[in-house]
């Protein structure tokens, strides 16, 4: 295993900074609250720290408005302070990946506003500008992510301005090289820190179809639905050139020693996402698989989608999987708290490396949000989509004042903290936190969880099954999505390593299984 990458046998943790843990006491969570904290992610088991954008920024889009790429906001403190982080996470075992956010800048980003300042600007082609349309509109008919015409009008040139998510995150023109150069640039200062990777905003939208053609109607679209989902993203994003932009910054990594790990995030179909791989595996390590956030909660379904990722994956081509994150229903609201434990066995046990989002290892729902409290930009402009403030409320720490979070008012309110902590669960060995310990602690331990090869096994009913295999050694995973007890044939003697209930090891009786409603079960065969 020495040899193997540590992204293959790692689990990432993401934290979203402004919620994780605030130090300085101004109700928003901060780099010195995430070193703080670093004992809570050895305990867990992680092997590496995702964290959502530190730059500095007007916080339109909370820090996916960048407008320096090299710089922290003061907001989550300082570049000493990153370098403390670095290194103290090193000292501990951890990996560090950032996030890095290229396909848009902030309107306030120097660049932009040189680029603003007309049309023979010296940064004029560093970012998408259009003449109007036939009728004076818009260029063309593409729609921003949150809601309404992807194009702001600038009156003093006379041209409109391309933007995939807020008019305040101007698009980059990824087709100048400059702004490539410039890019990389930014790389190599975090590489240069020490930095050991990047997970990549919306890398599928880096470039646009060079003709600018309006995208066509989605025959599925219907009421209740976002805006974006009005038309299929034909030309405004996914475009081929964007594997090559995906491939230099690749190769700006692997420059670097240490195995430095991009993760690009990809909201594609199999068939695109495996585009991101690059040909022969120069594009990214690790293009994010969301399918399991999206997917139907069902045995036979997610049997279906787990064997077609498997089998979509290019020769070599390392997988991965993801259960929440910032931008999407916590699990424990998805799914109810007990087939979130179920939920993370899946995850913890599938091939491939898994990302947690922080509190889903304490089983954390999506908190409630009143209106007069929202702070999303997406939410605010389409109010019926929900927005993203539930699954990004502050983690909770202890019973303590604001649960441990902050000793100001929370920049969110606290949603599930009054009912669940950290500090709660560590006390009780049978919590959800309990269980991803146990769950981490057994997958490093164990060869075939880590890096073993995955085999389907048939079930039946809500059971999904299968087998994790190195050389010789394998496991059986078996679990139970439905409410009520299941049988499942072994086929062998078998003894339980590990319930997702906690209370339930050593060798099981000869013939069928027997598991209790919403329950997994990790089992050895017998020797």
């Amino acid at each position: 295993m020495t040899d193997t990458p540590w992204w293959k046998s790692a689990a990432i943790y993401q934290v979203y900074p402004r919620s994780f843990q605030d130090a300085d006491g101004d109700g928003i969570g901060d780099l010195e609250g995430i070193r703080n904290r670093l004992g809570h992610l050895v305990e867990l088991g992680v092997d590496a720290l995702w964290i959502s954008p530190i730059y500095p920024s007007p916080m339109a889009d909370f820090g996916y408005d960048v407008a320096d790429y090299c710089g922290v906001d003061p907001i989550f403190g300082t570049l000493a302070d990153v370098d403390r982080l670095i290194a103290e996470a090193h000292a501990r075992g951890l990996k560090l990946i950032l996030d890095f956010v290229p396909n848009h800048s902030s309107d306030r980003h120097p660049w932009f506003v040189d680029s603003r300042s007309g049309r023979h600007a010296p940064k004029r082609d560093w970012y998408v500008w259009r003449d109007p349309g036939p009728g004076g509109g818009p260029p063309n008919n593409w729609v921003s992510n949150f809601g309404g015409p992807a194009w702001t009008y600038d009156e003093a040139s006379g041209q409109y301005y391309h933007h995939a998510f807020l008019s305040e995150q101007p698009d980059l023109n990824w087709r100048n090289p400059e702004v490539r150069a410039a890019m990389i640039d930014a790389l190599r200062f975090w590489l240069d820190r020490g930095v050991d990777g990047f997970r990549v905003d919306v890398l599928w939208h880096l470039i646009k179809d060079i003709d600018f053609r309006d995208n066509p109607p989605n025959p599925d679209y219907g009421p209740g639905m976002p805006d974006i989902a009005r038309l299929l993203q034909v030309h405004s994003a996914d475009q081929p050139e964007a594997i090559e932009v995906t491939r230099e910054l690749r190769a700006t990594l692997d420059a670097y020693p240490g195995d430095r790990v991009l993760i690009g995030e990809l909201y594609l179909p199999f068939e695109r996402l495996m585009a991101y791989y690059g040909p022969d595996l120069t594009g990214a390590q690790l293009p994010f698989n969301f399918h399991l956030i999206l997917a139907p909660w069902n045995a036979r379904g997610l049997a279906r989608l787990i064997a077609e990722y498997e089998r979509a994956l290019p020769p070599g081509g390392w997988p991965n999987w993801v259960l929440g994150n910032h931008d999407q229903k916590r699990v424990a609201s998805r799914l109810g708290r007990a087939q979130a434990r179920v939920a993370a066995m899946l995850l913890l046990t599938l091939r491939g490396t898994p990302t947690l989002y922080y509190g889903d290892e304490i089983g954390l729902m999506d908190g409630v949000v009143p209106p007069e409290a929202l702070r999303d930009p997406w939410a605010l402009r389409e109010p019926g989509v929900g927005g993203r403030d539930p699954c990004r409320t502050p983690m909770p720490w202890d019973d303590g004042p604001n649960a441990g979070f902050s000793a100001a008012t929370p920049w969110l309110p606290l949603g599930d903290g009054a009912t669940r902590d950290v500090a709660a669960e560590a006390a009780d060995p049978r919590s959800m936190l309990a269980l991803h310990r146990r769950l981490l602690a057994l997958r490093r331990a164990t060869p075939a969880l880590a890096l073993g090869a995955y085999e389907t096994v048939a079930a039946d009913g809500d059971l999904l099954a299968y087998q994790r295999r190195d050389g010789e050694a394998r496991l059986l995973v078996v679990l139970n999505l439905g409410p009520r007890p299941a049988t499942f044939e072994a086929g062998a003697p078998t003894r339980t390593l590990l319930s997702t209930h906690l209370d339930r090891e050593g060798p099981e009786p000869a013939g069928a299984l027997t598991l209790r409603a919403d329950e997994g079960l990790v089992l050895a065969f017998a020797e």
